[in-house]
């Protein structure tokens, strides 16, 4: 970036950096900097035990200042939260060189910029307790200002809300807006919380390839890629279920993955390319009492993230508190349509669409016609955690049949607030059952169906040497985010979700500006206010605002321009 495309504030911490090195300061210093407290643990443990805080040394970013004479305040924030720290000139610099405190502190630094200080806690006057600063090092410095967001007694005030800048710019978002962090923290509880049960029963956490010769275990479209060497084309997976299956072929009771899992399909407020799911896979098990372990799975994480079963999203109340509902999928669909779709045929199933008004398309077999009518017929009435259960053959192309109905599966997808959040089934281990399912996608796939699974003959392979029965269930991490967070959008659980290419806005010329009235010697400081577009003038609601920057900034550079009124302004606008 050049000196001419950054504004003004860009232009001074710039200078201020420059100033830094010339007095022997090296902003970013190399040496490891030792902290001994957070900011979080002061504030919590410093009443009645003031000798232990007698001595500390912390470090964070400057979120606020309160510039005064010789004594001054600061607010920083490190991982846990924010603590004041308390500057007074001649205690930082008790010599007669007073730079330190004079220059440095109270001219050179900004808000954004990282320091260590070490000193002693004490509490103020009004209350605050607050670190003395005895040395002051720099640590960081912030060459590009942070959007001004208020923080008092945990209220955040203008909080930036632009979704556009909190998901492409996520450092920023994380920084300004403590809630952000905190539903990452608790991102990471949830995966802690199911893991601790998962370990508690002798179950193994494994990882499974990322690229893969075959996509299998879902019907999904794969992105595909190229391996030089082999020369020969790989797919990023789109679930774990065949390799995870592959392990309880070959021995292991319960095995678990945490994993990413990409498909090249749609992106809306609950879908991301790039998602992340658990999977589990446990030997000697059917779906029935793979239900029950889900309930015990989510009863578990509510209650680890929140003390209670009963947690808010949106206005509404969701329980986690066993036991669930539970709904044939048949039931479901003659509940909330009124037809029996048991023993339908193909065509009976467009019929029923065409009645129900379900678009359908000829690519489309008996499974994805069901899934049509449930998705939009019956999806959006469940709201509490309900199991819809005993799934169509059609439909589940890795399930086992059902046990008294060779027509349905013994397959459950669980439901809440009207979204699918996991997935399972008593997992099909006959070779050759497996193997006929593999030939009826790919009809589906020969009629155009881009999501119908591929043969995988090494798979059917591995059953051939003997599966035994299990249960396995994959749970959407991202999606149960955002149910245990309250968080409406995928994006808000994604630390950096996947965005449109981020469109870099070209300045206008000088001949643009010149041409629309501006005089030539406006355009420059018109550009380090922020304005290099036209466009970005015709924003402007008050002319007079405008007109009192651009004059401050011709008196503090000492341009010696003639003042601009809002009037002119005004008419630039027009």
């Amino acid at each position: 970036m050049s000196n001419n495309q950054l504004s003004e504030q860009e232009q001074i911490r710039r200078d201020s950096l420059k100033e830094l090195r010339e007095l022997g300061i090296e902003p970013y210093p190399a040496a490891e900097y030792k902290t001994t407290a957070l900011s979080e643990d002061i504030v919590m443990e410093f009443d009645g035990a003031e000798e232990k805080f007698s001595d500390v040394t912390v470090a964070g970013r400057i979120m606020s200042r309160r510039i005064m004479g010789k004594a001054s305040f600061a607010e920083i924030q490190d991982s846990r939260g924010r603590i004041q720290v308390y500057f007074n000139r001649d205690e930082l610099c008790p010599g007669d060189d007073k730079t330190l405190y004079n220059t440095v502190f109270k001219r050179l630094l900004d808000i954004g910029d990282f320091i260590g200080v070490r000193g002693h806690v004490f509490r103020t006057q009004v209350g605050e307790i607050t670190v003395h600063a005895k040395e002051l090092t720099i640590l960081s410095k912030s060459v590009r200002p942070l959007p001004i967001v208020k923080e008092k007694d945990g209220q955040v005030y203008h909080a930036v809300t632009d979704p556009e800048m909190r998901y492409r710019q996520r450092y920023v978002d994380l920084v300004i807006n403590p809630g952000t962090r905190e539903v990452f923290r608790k991102r990471t509880q949830i995966m802690q919380s199911m893991r601790e049960l998962f370990n508690s029963r002798g179950y193994l956490e494994v990882e499974t390839p990322i690229l893969q010769p075959i996509p299998g275990g879902a019907a999904a479209r794969p992105f595909i890629t190229h391996h030089n060497a082999l020369d020969m084309p790989l797919y990023l997976r789109i679930a774990d279920e065949l390799y995870l299956k592959r392990l309880i072929v070959g021995g292991y009771e319960g095995v678990y993955e945490f994993s990413k899992d990409f498909r090249n399909e749609g992106m809306d407020r609950t879908h991301n390319p790039e998602f992340t799911v658990m999977e589990i896979y446990v030997a000697y098990r059917d779906y029935n009492w793979m239900m029950d372990f889900t309930e015990e799975i989510l009863e578990k994480v509510a209650l680890d993230l929140h003390g209670t079963t009963e947690v808010p999203f949106g206005d509404k109340i969701i329980s986690y508190r066993r036991p669930f509902v539970r709904v044939t999928m048949t039931g479901a669909i003659k509940e909330h349509t009124g037809i029996d779709i048991t023993g339908m045929g193909e065509e009976e199933l467009r019929r029923a669409c065409d009645t129900l008004g379900i678009e359908h398309a000829p690519s489309m077999g008996k499974g994805k016609l069901i899934d049509e009518i449930f998705g939009e017929k019956c999806e959006p009435h469940y709201i509490q955690p309900t199991f819809i259960t005993d799934y169509p053959v059609e439909m589940s192309p890795l399930c086992k049949k059902h046990r008294n109905n060779p027509d349905l599966t013994e397959r459950f997808e669980l439901m809440v607030n009207g979204k699918e959040l996991c997935n399972a089934y008593s997992e099909l281990n006959d070779p050759i059952d497996q193997l006929e399912r593999f030939h009826d996608q790919m009809k589906l796939s020969e009629k155009g169906d881009d999501e119908a699974m591929f043969i995988d003959m090494d798979f059917v392979r591995a059953l051939e040497y003997g599966m035994p029965p299990t249960s396995g269930m994959g749970m959407g991490i991202d999606r149960l985010t955002m149910f245990m967070t309250n968080q409406h959008s995928i994006q808000d659980v994604l630390f950096f979700p996947q965005m449109r290419p981020e469109k870099r806005e070209q300045a206008d010329t000088d001949e643009k500006f010149t041409e629309a009235g501006i005089p030539e010697e406006w355009i420059e400081p018109l550009r380090k206010l922020g304005f290099t577009t036209l466009a970005k003038l015709l924003e402007i609601e008050k002319p007079g605002k405008l007109a009192n920057d651009l004059n401050g900034y011709n008196k503090k550079n000492k341009l010696g321009l003639a003042g601009v009124s809002p009037e002119q302004v005004a008419g630039w606008i027009g």
